[in-house]
């Protein structure tokens, strides 16, 4: 059974300091933070991420829920199929998507499936508190040979979320960053990794 939900979301990417800033705000504790992974796929050129879109499996306490990502006028369509941990191994061995109705939603963007690969791994810690009618979250990700710091916060609200991020990032002392997502800086990366 798939579910699809539209993603409202404010990002900005922080320094390290920052990010110790904001956890004394939070008033979070290391055991605040739980860990994470999401380990993504895409074709050898890179086709959804031509398309503005992104595949992934996030792994999270014992179980496993694979996510396609697609641009949507109101932010990002999120479908979601939880897997068992057996098909996430055959899918980041083989590129082999477990789920049809994901399958389906990929074809739809003119990509064949069977071109899908693994492009590795995105371990995060991260650490969420309910703040002002929305959700933040703090973000530690680690991968390919680099680390960075993440602010999130998670609305259903545009207008309103968007002012209270913003109050927030300015009560801070913390500047405004043109920030991608998590999927878009992996591949960046993975992308220029492969160039270099």
């Amino acid at each position: 059974m798939s579910n699809k939900n539209i993603e409202i979301e404010f990002k900005n990417m922080l320094t390290s300091e920052e990010f110790s800033s904001l956890i004394d705000f939070f008033y979070l504790r290391s055991e605040d933070f739980s860990e994470q992974e999401n380990h993504y796929f895409d074709t050898p050129d890179f086709l959804l991420k031509s398309k503005g879109s992104a595949l992934r499996i996030r792994q999270k306490n014992g179980s496993f829920e694979l996510t396609l990502k697609q641009p949507h006028p109101e932010g990002l369509l999120e479908t979601n199929e939880n897997i068992t941990e057996s098909e996430a191994a055959e899918m980041i061995q083989t590129g082999k998507i477990p789920k049809e109705q994901i399958i389906i939603s990929i074809e739809k963007l003119g990509i064949k499936t069977d071109r899908l690969q693994y492009f590795g791994t995105l371990a995060t810690k991260r650490a969420e508190k309910e703040y002002m009618k929305g959700l933040a979250v703090l973000d530690h990700s680690s991968y390919l040979n680099k680390e960075d710091f993440e602010l999130e916060y998670e609305v259903d609200n545009r207008n309103e979320g968007e002012l209270t991020f913003l109050n927030l990032l300015k009560q801070l002392n913390i500047p405004v960053r043109k920030t991608e997502n998590k999927i878009k800086r992996f591949y960046n990366e993975k992308y220029r990794q492969q160039k270099a």
